[in-house]
């Protein structure tokens, strides 16, 4: 094969694991600023609906553990295409439902693909590129990530308003045969190990205890919510299996998920970073809506189009920061992103009030989206080079699970933080509901700040690695 091929190759293996992935991020948002309507044409409450958002993030959250284990059991590339076949399954599922329950069960078999093929787009992509070349990459790959947030509620509301519901479904079917087709001809099988056992006991352990803390976090989105008995016992016991996990995972030859990459520096500093990106992240996607609408009084279009240069500026610097890290290493990348998410949010806390422009709040969430794009996917891959190939899989679906409970965590904080010191405002002074919105926030956002802040010590001992094992 010629050099110029196998440079078009690469980048096609990119093209399809980017439209499968940037369907499934699109899909689930789409569906956010249309379940009210949910509780209507179901006649059901808030509780019963939010569990089309609550069971995708228990799904995916519960498959993650298993995915490194069936990419090097079957083949990374068989394991993705089980995975997008199983979400254009959902879809279709979901588009023919005809109660709210057959919903959410549509919506788990999605969450159980997105599982699938989440953690195995990544380590497709890192099978394609060398490690000289993976930051920019996956920046390009990292783009779907970024964008499909922030373009999905407003895609969701013009399908709620010009079609039936069920096209918020049937919308993921073109995008999923796309990928399926260039999936199929483009992605290169990779080496499967039947000797492999399966780890039940371990399965046992992580899947419950993983499903417990994202259940949980799932349900404390409110003050009430959060401090029940029910929720506490189920912290403890999730938090306790998680612990024997380890443990017994650690004692194994063929373990569920080999936690010895936890022991290579580097992997071990990403994880934080994007952790707290991750929190930086989604404390966005969470605050900047009330402060749009609940503070400065705007409407949804004023709100989904803040985001969009957000996430446009998270995307140019995406690519731009993988470059860099390709060429100079995580120091020159990471830290001056976390930096800017930090800044940008610190903007937020002491430099926005009711009296702010709209264009002033843009520009500030637009800094925020530079940050993003250099400190979260260069941190992933920094971190996934550290590791050695054989572990690749394994690595993506922990970052992945890691990440995904981090961001969990961080919208249930800030949304408890709001709403009870936004009422705790309101009763100790008497300020309009504006007013003491828009104090809350600039405390959430102060404190956001200091989270993504606390990472940078661990940004800046992140080394450029080259695991050869």
């Amino acid at each position: 094969m010629s050099k110029e091929a196998d440079t078009t190759n690469k980048w096609l293996v990119i093209v399809s694991v980017l439209f499968g992935t940037f369907t499934v991020i699109l899909n689930n948002s789409m569906l956010n600023p249309v379940l009210p309507d949910f509780m209507y044409i179901f006649d059901s409450d808030a509780v019963g609906v939010s569990w089309i958002l609550t069971i995708f993030m228990l799904s995916m959250g519960m498959t993650m553990p298993l995915t490194g284990f069936l990419g090097d059991r079957f083949g990374k590339k068989k394991v993705y295409i089980a995975g997008l076949l199983l979400f254009m399954t959902g879809s279709t599922l979901g588009a023919l439902s005809q109660t709210l329950s057959m919903v959410i069960i549509a919506r788990a078999v999605q969450g159980i693909a997105g599982g699938l093929m989440m953690p195995n787009a990544m380590a497709l992509i890192f099978q394609a590129f060398p490690r000289n070349e993976r930051g920019f990459a996956v920046g390009v790959y990292g783009i779907s990530v970024m964008i499909a947030p922030a373009i999905g509620p407003t895609i969701g509301g013009v399908i709620a308003e010009n079609f039936s519901w069920y096209f918020l479904f049937l919308f993921n079917i073109p995008f999923g045969l796309l990928s399926l087709t260039l999936s199929t001809k483009y992605l290169k099988p990779t080496p499967s190990d039947p000797s492999l056992k399966f780890d039940w006991i371990g399965f046992s352990m992580i899947t419950v205890g993983v499903g417990s803390i994202l259940y949980v976090l799932g349900q404390g989105r409110e003050f009430e919510s959060a401090l029940t008995w029910t929720n506490l016992f189920l912290v403890i016991v999730g938090s306790i299996l998680i612990i024997l996990f380890v443990r017994y995972e650690l004692k194994l030859k063929q373990p569920l998920l080999d936690l010895t990459v936890f022991r290579i520096k580097t992997y071990r500093y990403s994880i934080m970073v994007t952790s707290a990106a991750s929190i930086g992240l989604f404390s966005g996607l969470f605050l900047i809506p009330y402060l749009i609408q609940e503070a400065l009084g705007l409407g949804l279009i004023e709100t989904g189009l803040v985001f969009l240069p957000s996430a446009l500026a998270s995307g140019v610097f995406m690519t731009l920061g993988g470059k860099l890290l390709d060429l100079k290493g995580p120091k020159f990348v990471v830290p001056p992103g976390l930096v800017l998410i930090a800044g940008a949010s610190l903007l937020f806390g002491f430099f926005v009030d009711l009296s702010t422009p709209y264009w002033l709040v843009v520009v500030f969430f637009a800094i925020h989206g530079f940050g993003l794009g250099f400190g979260n996917m260069p941190a992933t891959t920094a971190g996934m080079n550290a590791i050695p190939e054989r572990l690749v899989a394994q690595g993506s679906a922990m970052n992945n699970l890691i990440r995904q409970i981090a961001s969990s965590m961080g919208i249930v904080l800030f949304s408890v933080y709001y709403e009870t010191r936004r009422g705790s405002i309101m009763l100790a002074n008497e300020i309009s509901a504006e007013a003491a919105t828009m104090q809350a926030l600039n405390e959430a956002f102060i404190i956001a700040a200091v989270i993504v802040a606390s990472a940078i010590p661990a940004a800046c001992r992140m080394k450029q690695e080259y695991n050869e094992e």
